[in-house]
């Protein structure tokens, strides 16, 4: 049984009680693959190998059945900066 968007949103939430969390299914819909942005204090003072792995702990149990996480954003609150709706991210 695949994961669902909501399995990887209720897990992330749980552990790291987001201020920001984005999750998007790029399976097409088996549950197999995701992309995550997650903005949380818990990551303070912690460097960006030790934040993914923090998001790969809180997913523990649904893992197994994941092919793919890419975690495009692990950021604490005074480093995320909201994109408007209507306005493209930059392209580096």
């Amino acid at each position: 049984m695949g994961v669902t968007k909501g399995d990887v949103e209720a897990a992330l939430t749980s552990s790291l009680s987001p201020s920001h969390l984005q999750v998007i299914d790029t399976s097409g819909g088996c549950g197999a693959s995701f992309d995550v942005e997650v903005v949380s204090e818990k990551f303070e003072g912690k460097r960006l190998l030790e934040r993914h792995r923090l998001v790969n702990a809180a997913l523990a149990e649904q893992m197994p059945h994941i092919h793919a996480l890419s975690i495009k954003k692990a950021l604490v609150p005074s480093q995320w900066k909201p994109q408007p709706e209507n306005e493209e991210p930059a392209k580096n």
